[in-house]
């Protein structure tokens, strides 16, 4: 083997090693509890579709992932949103305490508000619109608020799989960080993966839903999956307040919360009614 293919060989076998490390990497949501559930944060370069029901806070979750990118690591990002005026998209980012204009002006955040038609034709054309931003950002990150709108550009489920396919793939050959929102009709009820649009092509799917509790709604978040990686595979109560996305405990002692409506597991019920066995027994048994 002559000098050169052996320096071609090396080469090539670095730059796989190299390579594999990368794909390894971690990017941080910014939510440490989040990034616990997602064991270390969603992998650099994935898709992670975060689902659930109309304000649940699903583009809070993507607002907090590019701000703290933004902030904290110092990522660009990039906003893509088919529903939400720009100014809307500030003020919601206000309220979690994160100011994107500041951010827009410091070339750390831009916002895209377009039509799904155009953006998805953009997306397919090398020197595109999406290129161009992703370029003149020098973007790490995005966030695509929400993806459901794509079902206007076919009724076919197989065209919709091939779109889908197309604007996942979009996303990936640029190395971005994703996080792609999707709305789940159903405010509750129980999931059943398969129904979830693009869920097959993602790396993780983060879910949000509505819990009704003691007579009040809160919500709740679970990792549903995480492709080649562990995951916690507790449903968590979470929080949005000013200061961003709080997550809490497990919901320990109950059972059926996916359901929307939880019960008191049986156990806890039972010793809630009577007690201990042996308060209620010992010397009233032997009178």
């Amino acid at each position: 083997m002559g000098k050169r293919t052996q320096e071609n060989v090396y080469n090539k076998s670095r730059g796989r090693k190299m390579d594999d490390n990368r794909v390894q990497e971690r990017a941080s949501t910014g939510i440490a509890r989040l990034d616990e559930m997602m064991d270390g944060g969603p992998f650099r370069g994935s898709v992670t579709l975060v689902l659930g029901p109309p304000g649940t806070g699903k583009t809070c979750l993507g607002l907090e992932f590019i701000s703290r990118g933004a902030i904290d690591y110092g990522e660009p990002g990039l906003i893509i949103t088919f529903e939400h005026f720009p100014k809307k998209l500030l003020r919601d980012a206000l309220s979690l305490g994160f100011d994107l204009q500041d951010l827009e002006s410091k070339g750390l955040v831009r916002i895209l508000f377009t039509s799904p038609e155009i953006f998805f034709e953009q997306a397919q054309v090398s020197g595109g619109l999406l290129d161009t931003m992703v370029q003149e950002l020098g973007a790490k990150r995005v966030l695509v608020d929400s993806i459901s709108h794509l079902e206007r550009l076919a009724r076919d489920p197989v065209k919709l799989r091939e779109i889908a396919f197309t604007f996942t793939n979009a996303l990936l050959r640029h190395g971005l960080t994703a996080f792609v929102t999707q709305e789940d009709p159903g405010i509750t009820g129980d999931m059943a993966a398969a129904q979830y649009g693009i869920s097959y092509l993602v790396d993780a799917v983060i879910v949000l839903r509505y819990v009704e509790l003691d007579s009040s709604i809160t919500r709740a978040v679970m990792v549903l999956k995480q492709r080649a990686s562990s995951h916690d595979k507790t449903i968590r109560e979470f929080w949005i307040t000013d200061e961003g996305i709080r997550i809490g405990e497990p919901f320990k002692d109950r059972e059926g919360v996916l359901s929307g409506l939880p019960r008191k597991k049986e156990i806890d019920a039972f010793m809630e009614v009577f007690g201990p066995r042996g308060k209620s027994g010992g010397k009233g048994e032997g009178r």
